[in-house]
């Protein structure tokens, strides 16, 4: 592979949490005492993934693809929107390579969950599992994210064009 082909994407968000569960991260449905609140069903961590993707192919953001003033974007799978944004870059001439992901929340735990994330993340995309890392961080009680009032998440991409 030619490296002027490589490209890199990095994506970001953040949610702010609400009562009452379950909470949905990568595509998982985990058990907890709070969710995070959007306008799409607020997966945080597919939403840095999916704005990742479409940076590599220097494709524009979530925002600009699902407009949150659309009344189709109102309660959208994330999945849908990773994959029809992958969909986008892959029609593009762009393909992935792996992606690097940290999910910053005080709690719940994820080490429990961070396998299963990768997979449905590895699935949508079409990579190996061992392609897609997650981890998590808390906010060691400082800020938004150690007070419980939000969710972050970021990822970085690695691509190619083709």
């Amino acid at each position: 592979m030619n490296l002027q082909n490589l490209r890199i994407g990095i994506g970001h968000d953040t949610h702010r949490l609400a009562d009452g569960g379950p909470l949905l991260i990568g595509g998982v449905e985990i058990e907890f005492d709070q969710h995070l609140d959007g306008h799409s069903d607020a997966d945080v961590l597919l939403h840095a993934v999916t704005d990742a993707v479409l940076g590599l192919a220097a494709a524009g953001d979530i925002g600009e693809m699902f407009p949150n003033t659309a009344e189709e974007n109102k309660d959208r799978s994330s999945i849908e929107m990773l994959r029809l944004a992958h969909e986008s870059i892959v029609g593009k001439g762009f393909g992935l390579i792996n992606l690097d992901c940290i999910i910053f929340a005080e709690r719940p735990k994820f080490s429990p969950h961070k396998r299963k994330i990768a997979e449905v993340i590895a699935g949508v995309l079409g990579l190996e599992t061992d392609c897609v890392s997650v981890k998590a961080k808390t906010g060691e009680g400082v800020g938004a994210i150690g007070q419980q009032k939000c969710m972050m998440a970021e990822c970085i991409a690695l691509g190619f064009r083709k």
